[in-house]
């Protein structure tokens, strides 16, 4: 069975591989119900850049399969969001003389303009990933969010280029091609959760968004609601559970279970009660402070931990890292003072214990957590943080996927690049055809 107008959207991370798949709800205009969704572990990633395509590839089948089961309906395409080191981007300026001869902008000047701040500079493997025009100017008049209709005679624009590596881009849309899937468009991870996790007033006054994954830190950034910076950094919250397992002497495993337990459960201020015992209070702090690990099935040697120490010794200090980076590349790029809404933090990495109050400061900055905004469907699941990139990817496809293909996925005006469909691909897309043909 296949269902039309279907819109899909893959999250590839370090840690989970998580994919949306929505229709149009006919019932309200351009309204997303979302009819399936999987989320299961990744493997053959590592900081968001591939490292072994078989299992990148079985971690996929298993995605689409179990998505595909609940939505009833075979998926043929998708969007999918992009992170790590291999992203990169800057601003970049166009003019052009106004074509009308009623010196009235259309939207082809419009195109022009955008397509001239494009003519840069691109280093030696890159791709344009996107194109985002910040604001335009008419004959020196700035600030001007959209020029058509208007009068003039020189027509300026400053437009926002993320870049992606090309063997990054190939070798995931390889594994994507693998199993079926065609690439309707990347977008990177870091803008696809502004998208679902911004206000429109954070965007206007200022603000930072901070995708925190499993390997690696996305990050944009927002200036009088144009986009103003977009970069990866090399540090993610997989770099705490290393931590505690080294520090403890523990299995990664049993160290995300510490780290999710003090993130969930953080340990509260004991206060002195009516005629309590100095004794007595040292003891209920010693044992709110006490960490048994066997509560949480980890039987690896140790049997209680000092949360105190776990989280002031070993957490905090790899957090302030995230944010000094952080702190580092707004300065670098003059954008420090210029985001007052300060910063949004989204991603799994977002739910670390204590996060908020150590980018406030860290940053001198307002801190708040970044969750998605509501979909139709079946969402119960999906309103934690680590889930903004994914539903952001499905804005984001429903934004630039204007016209619906026959299959199910959606042909874009014009992509920033070309991809092409290997033979494994092709041969996938058959066998799909013939199963929606089967009983």
């Amino acid at each position: 069975m296949r269902k039309k107008n279907l819109l899909t959207a893959i999250d590839i991370g370090t840690e989970k591989i998580a994919l949306l798949t929505a229709q149009l709800d006919p019932t309200v205009t351009d309204q997303l119900q979302v009819v399936g969704v999987s989320v299961i572990p990744s493997q053959g990633i590592k900081k968001s850049q591939i490292v072994d395509l078989e299992k990148v590839i079985a971690s996929l089948t298993q995605a689409l399969d179990a998505a595909e089961r609940m939505a009833g309906s075979n998926i043929s395409s998708a969007f999918v969001s992009i992170a790590g080191a291999q992203i990169d981007s800057l601003n970049s300026k166009g003019v052009v003389a106004v074509a009308s001869p009623k010196q009235e902008i259309m939207s082809d000047d419009v195109t022009r303009v955008i397509e001239a701040a494009r003519a840069v500079s691109i280093p030696p493997g890159k791709e344009i990933l996107h194109i985002i025009p910040r604001d335009f100017a008419v004959d020196s008049q700035h600030g001007i969010k959209d020029p058509t209709g208007m009068t003039g005679i020189r027509l300026e624009s400053e437009a926002h280029i993320v870049t992606a590596t090309s063997t990054s881009l190939k070798n995931l849309s390889k594994c994507l091609n693998d199993v079926g899937i065609i690439v309707d468009g990347f977008v990177f991870s870091g803008l696809a959760a502004a998208k679902s996790s911004l206000t429109e007033t954070e965007k206007e006054l200022g603000v930072a968004l901070v995708d925190i994954g499993a390997g690696t830190t996305s990050v944009t950034v927002y200036v009088e609601s144009s986009l103003a910076a977009s970069f990866t950094l090399p540090v993610g919250a997989r770099h705490i559970t290393q931590d505690i397992a080294l520090g403890c002497r523990l299995s990664l495993e049993a160290a995300e279970k510490v780290k999710t337990e003090l993130s969930n459960h953080p340990p509260e201020t004991v206060v002195p009660q009516a005629g309590e015992s100095k004794e007595g209070l040292k003891k209920r702090r010693e044992k709110e402070n006490e960490l048994n690990l066997k509560t949480l099935g980890i039987d690896e040697g140790v049997e209680t931990l000092t949360k105190k120490t776990i989280i002031e010794g070993i957490m905090v200090p790899r957090m302030k890292e995230i944010f000094t980076l952080l702190v580092k590349e707004l300065r670098e790029r003059k954008l420090l003072n210029e985001i007052p809404a300060g910063t949004v933090l989204t991603g799994g990495g977002a739910e670390t214990v204590a996060i908020t109050e150590i980018a406030k400061r860290t940053l001198n900055l307002p801190s708040r957590i970044g969750r998605p905004i509501s979909l139709k469907g079946v969402t119960h699941d999906l309103n934690g943080p680590e889930f903004s990139t994914v539903v952001g990817t499905l804005l984001y496809g429903q934004e630039q996927g204007t016209h619906l293909n026959t299959t199910g996925g959606f042909k874009l005006p014009e992509l920033n690049f070309k991809l092409k469909l290997n033979l494994g691909g092709i041969t996938s897309q058959i066998q799909k055809f013939i199963k929606s043909l089967l009983p």
